[in-house]
């Protein structure tokens, strides 16, 4: 049997996709030109793949059983045949989208965009928001590299600890526990707090730890993203505990201080994470190594 291996990429967007429609668009195809491709796959492997359930397809069994290994397959075809040629920066164009934790943006993405203007000016950054869920974007393409403190489950995308960062706790220049000596988990307890969750959770592991010693604190507000949450602390007797290396800017712009977190708790890790897609892919390898020299700021007191 003479084997096309378009039909493993096609494969791999439909079982990806999960639609002949969507599959069709990610390979840049006529919706009949990949309907004729999952007839051809059907009939290599005696199998259909994806069978309509209502409006919508539902992989079968055999499909799900292969995903990964198709996935893989795809992935070692492309690193053999993709040709391997000098970078040229001067000349590279080239758009990259990044999905970052709003506060890394701001703490690290000026010098990543300066670092990337002076040395490919071609070369175009788009910063997008965290999603409130877990999304696929990064396995399908929609996403080059993320950055957060999440290490990422999926064995095809790659991680790495790039930098952590302490918690600390952030209130205005007046706020009363901004005269005490020394901040005690009893007094940061009592006080009231906000959250930063863009899923708006009103507990997190700060919540944990202080259980463990019989305290609770109370949490009257959720913001979505640090800059908000900084504004209510700006205005308010509220606290907020961020960490260190996003606080620097705004304790200076904003007229905020900052003290110790009076609770032991592990720092926070920075994760850079990107898709095994790219592993060998030279612009990506330079955009990679630009954007861990800007994240290790995360790491210095």
């Amino acid at each position: 049997m003479q084997l096309d291996l378009n039909l493993l990429a096609a494969l791999d967007a439909l079982l990806e996709e999960g639609s002949v429609a969507g599959a069709a668009a990610r390979l840049h195809v006529t919706a009949p030109a990949m309907s004729r491709s999952l007839g051809r796959i059907r009939r290599t492997t005696g199998d259909q793949i994806l069978v309509r359930t209502g409006r919508t397809m539902t992989p079968t069994p055999y499909a799900i059983a292969v995903r990964e290994q198709v996935h893989e397959l795809l992935h070692q075809v492309q690193g053999v045949l993709a040709p391997s040629r000098e970078l040229d920066l001067a000349t590279l164009e080239r758009t990259f989208t990044l999905r970052w934790h709003d506060s890394l943006v701001a703490l690290s993405g000026p010098a990543l965009l300066a670092a990337v203007r002076a040395q490919a000016p071609g070369v175009r950054l788009r910063f997008v928001a965290e999603a409130s869920t877990d999304t696929p974007e990064l396995r399908r393409g929609e996403v080059d590299l993320e950055a957060n403190a999440n290490r990422p489950s999926a064995p095809d995308v790659h991680a790495e600890h790039v930098g952590e960062t302490r918690l600390v706790v952030v209130m205005r220049q007046g706020h009363p526990l901004a005269r005490v000596r020394t901040l005690t988990a009893k007094g940061y307890a009592a006080a009231d707090h906000v959250t930063v969750s863009r899923r708006g959770n009103l507990t997190n592991a700060l919540d944990d730890a202080l259980a463990g010693l019989d305290l609770v604190r109370r949490v009257v507000a959720t913001a979505p993203t640090e800059a908000a949450a900084f504004a209510f602390a700006r205005d308010s007797d509220l606290l907020i505990s961020v960490p260190e290396a996003t606080t620097r800017s705004a304790v200076a712009d904003l007229g905020l201080i900052a003290l110790p977190l009076p609770i032991e708790l592990p720092s926070a890790p920075v994760y850079l994470s990107w898709h095994q897609r790219y592993e060998t892919d030279h612009a990506h390898a330079w955009l990679r190594g630009l954007a861990r020299s800007a994240l290790a700021v995360c790491g210095e007191s």
